[in-house]
């Protein structure tokens, strides 16, 4: 491990001196061992606090993983059920029209409802009471079920008020009690409290392309409003680091997240800690649609909250290797055919890098590389 490890931190080292990234965690595990767990550069630049292994970053759309993950136990358990209704459990969501649409509509983005609630602020979103009585009197712009389209931030209150109305715990807690405790995972957390404030690193503005902004009224600017959109500002506002955002503001470190995949991939155990039998992780890693993505505009493989992987991926070229990516550049996935699970976390919001050349991209070619992968998946 001590080969690979100073590899990966020399190459984040590299990324940093370039001056693109700014703090990043590594984390890999190959057949249930961890062999990767490397970090690099500040925490908190005005402070110069260096990254460890306990810094926590927030990971924007990793948390998708983890709130699907905390779904497909309470399904297991029987408590709740793919095809039923969101209604059945929150009676108020059925408004204007969303009667009919189910639980495995939320998991793959075809509720209809992407849209945030008009005038929403980083205080609104901070409150989860104000945003699921917002949510369920949304209009859906399509019938539920019959197109999708990525819902990057209601995901996170639909699914989380369900989990709350069933289970009685609000997610953060359900996550940290069923999923964190059971696998040792220190590093996971939909709001952060006082005990973990001080480890929490602070974003940056990353370089992004000089692009002309969206129009206002396109799928993906409702979707991510300005007010709230992926800048360091409003995500390093402590109000908006305590606050439950089970679609977008987990606050995590590469090894609990990679961890947490290791599990999964490798049919929902790890060391003797199981966390989903293999057939719900079959079943919730499975294929549902690869139709265009409206709010993304391209087509986009997902599973039951996941994403799957593809040819021109991060998470690699096989179509079985399963997670989901964050804003930013942070990752985290499955590689079940090689045993492999990989996470990245990252304080710098860099978009738009040349193909190949961003941090999940160089780091995860690396690893594969050290690993032994096929040259075809090493980049």
């Amino acid at each position: 491990m001590a080969d690979i490890n100073d590899r990966v931190r020399l190459a984040l080292e590299e990324l940093i001196g370039s001056g693109v990234e700014s703090g990043l965690q590594v984390a890999a595990y190959h057949h249930g061992e961890l062999v990767v767990d490397s970090w690099a550069g500040l925490a908190d630049v005005q402070a110069e606090r260096p990254v460890d292994g306990d810094t926590l970053f927030t990971s924007f759309s990793c948390t998708k993983g983890v709130t699907a993950t905390a779904i497909h136990m309470l399904v297991d358990r029987g408590v709740l059920s793919y095809d039923e209704p969101i209604a059945n459990h929150w009676p108020q969501f059925a408004q204007r029209g969303k009667q009919n649409a189910t639980i495995r509509h939320a998991l793959t983005h075809r509720v209809g409802v992407p849209q945030m609630p008009e005038g929403i602020t980083p205080e609104a979103m901070a409150n989860w009471d104000y945003m699921c009585e917002a949510i369920a009197a949304l209009e859906p712009l399509w019938e539920p079920g019959s197109q999708t389209g990525y819902h990057a931030y209601t995901f996170g209150w639909i699914l989380g008020e369900i989990i709350r109305r069933v289970d009685g715990r609000p997610i953060n807690q359900f996550v940290q009690e069923e999923i964190c405790v059971p696998l040792g995972l220190d590093g996971i957390h939909m709001g952060v409290d006082d005990a973990n404030e001080s480890r929490v690193a602070t974003l940056v503005d990353g370089p992004r392309p000089d692009l002309p902004p969206s129009p206002p009224d396109a799928l993906i600017t409702r979707a991510i409003p300005p007010a709230v959109g992926i800048l360091a500002e409003p995500y390093n506002k402590p109000l908006v680091r305590r606050a439950a955002l089970p679609a977008h503001g987990g606050l995590m470190n590469a090894r609990s997240l990679a961890r947490m995949y290791a599990a999964l991939g490798n049919g929902g155990v790890l060391d003797g800690v199981r966390v989903l039998p293999e057939e719900r992780v079959r079943i919730a890693t499975s294929l549902q649609t690869d139709d265009l993505d409206l709010a993304i505009q391209q087509p986009v493989r997902k599973a039951l909250g996941y994403f799957q992987s593809g040819p021109i991926s991060a998470m690699g070229p096989r179509t079985t290797t399963f997670g989901h990516p964050g804003a930013g550049g942070a990752i985290g996935f499955a590689d079940p055919e090689h045993g492999f699970a990989f996470a990245l976390t990252k304080s710098s919001l860099v978009a738009g890098a040349e193909p190949g050349g961003s941090a999940v991209e160089v780091i995860g070619a690396l690893v594969r590389r050290e690993l032994g992968f096929p040259d075809d998946e090493t980049g």
